[in-house]
């Protein structure tokens, strides 16, 4: 079952996807992305490091990178 997240905003429940991409200059990043429907590269789990945030103004889900430890 893909990872999914519920916007607090419309009600509507959004399935993570990740996907493999390669720049102009060769290098390869991996993207992740939400999207109504599971689809071809939906994933099962969060991605270590990062968590499910949403934007106020669209309701949106987006992934930002996990808050780091403040330094002592």
């Amino acid at each position: 079952m893909a990872f999914s997240v519920k916007s607090k905003k419309s009600g509507k429940t959004y399935f993570l996807h990740e996907r493999d991409q390669v720049l102009k200059g060769g290098h390869k990043v991996k993207l992740y992305f939400f999207a109504t429907e599971p689809k071809e590269g939906a994933i099962d789990a969060l991605p270590a490091g990062y968590a499910v945030d949403e934007n106020d103004r669209t309701g949106l889900p987006l992934l930002r990178k996990a808050n780091k430890e403040p330094k002592a």
